[in-house]
């Protein structure tokens, strides 16, 4: 089978399509023909080599498909073979994958595999953040930084199904802040823009948000505490600058407010059952056509290096997504 393969870390050329053994599902695996491959800030950063594990090469990008079953492991009786299925997975740039059963996720015929890909990791991710760690309450305040990516598409769009209120989207850009708005965002704001602090601000009555979301770190992450309300809770998700931010312990402690991290694979490895929980969720927001997923940005497998530095140089709005 074809994959994208890295044989060391570094910039996008050191990924090559190359072609390798399919590989056999073992005791509780099944094996699925890959349609769709979501392309994830997690890719990028395995591939620098700044992920929070080590990267081993050679190894196989990919966290995050959508495809067809073909084939169980010994002790798997369900999905049947054929069924349309998303699922996390290791390896995920190729034509064939290799996933837990436990983690398979049918999906209803009304959902395309474009736009199925990127539900197992980034639509997981937007619900446990507002959900599971900034333990979000009905008509509480949130600010979603950088929220024409991948994770804040979805969770802008959570974060009003869950009865949030106001929701606040930055982005960067015309374009990116009219798909704010239309994915229902009550205030867009330019964060490039020097008093975009201040209008965080008057936009929540001077106090602030009561939830953050924030993904950049360094400098912006900093920013972004001075947008939280007293007893406001600033989850960070990703440090996608490479900075390292430094806050003041006393205005935490002041202000009784909580800063705190996420990790997707720490909750796939530790709490399964509560991922298991956000999925049920999440398709059902999706069967019921109450949630929107972007996935304007395809690119051939074979082109899974220009994939990442659209997505590396803010190319890109919503998901993106390697066909297969």
């Amino acid at each position: 089978m074809k994959a994208i393969r890295i044989n060391e870390i570094g910039g996008p050329e050191v990924m090559q399509l190359e072609e390798v053994e399919t590989p056999t599902p073992q005791e509780g695996e099944v094996l699925i023909k890959v349609a769709a491959a979501g392309v994830t800030q997690a890719d990028l950063a395995q591939r620098h080599g700044t992920y929070l594990l080590r990267t081993r090469t050679p190894m196989t990008l990919g966290m995050e498909v959508a495809g067809t079953v073909v084939a169980l492991g010994p002790g798997v009786s369900s999905p049947e073979e054929g069924t349309r299925v998303v699922s996390c997975v290791e390896g995920g740039y190729a034509e064939y994958a290799i996933a837990k059963a436990t983690l398979v996720i049918p999906i209803p015929p009304t959902l395309d595999f474009v736009h199925a890909a990127t539900f197992p990791v980034q639509g997981i991710m937007a619900y446990q953040l507002l959900r599971e760690v900034a333990r979000l309450q009905a008509g509480e305040s949130v600010l979603v930084y950088a929220a024409a990516g991948g994770v804040g598409t979805l969770a802008l769009q959570l974060a009003k199904l869950m009865g949030a209120g106001p929701v606040i989207g930055t982005a960067g850009t015309k374009n990116k802040l009219d798909l704010v708005r239309r994915l229902g965002s009550d205030v867009a704001i330019n964060h490039g823009e020097k008093d975009w602090i201040e209008r965080v601000k008057e936009a929540t009555g001077g106090r602030g948000t009561d939830i953050i979301l924030e993904m950049v770190g360094g400098r912006q992450a900093e920013q972004c505490l001075q947008c939280l309300a007293p007893f406001g809770r600033m989850v960070i998700y990703g440090r996608v600058s490479g900075e390292i931010a430094h806050f003041s312990d006393l205005q935490v402690i002041y202000e009784n407010q909580a800063i705190m991290g996420y990790w997707f694979a720490g909750w796939m490895r530790s709490r399964p059952e509560r991922t298991a929980v956000a999925a049920r969720e999440l398709m059902q927001y999706l069967a019921t056509a109450q949630l929107e997923i972007i996935a304007e940005h395809t690119f051939p497998l074979a082109e899974a290096a220009e994939a990442h530095r659209a997505l590396a140089q803010r190319r890109t709005t919503g998901e993106v997504v390697l066909l297969v």
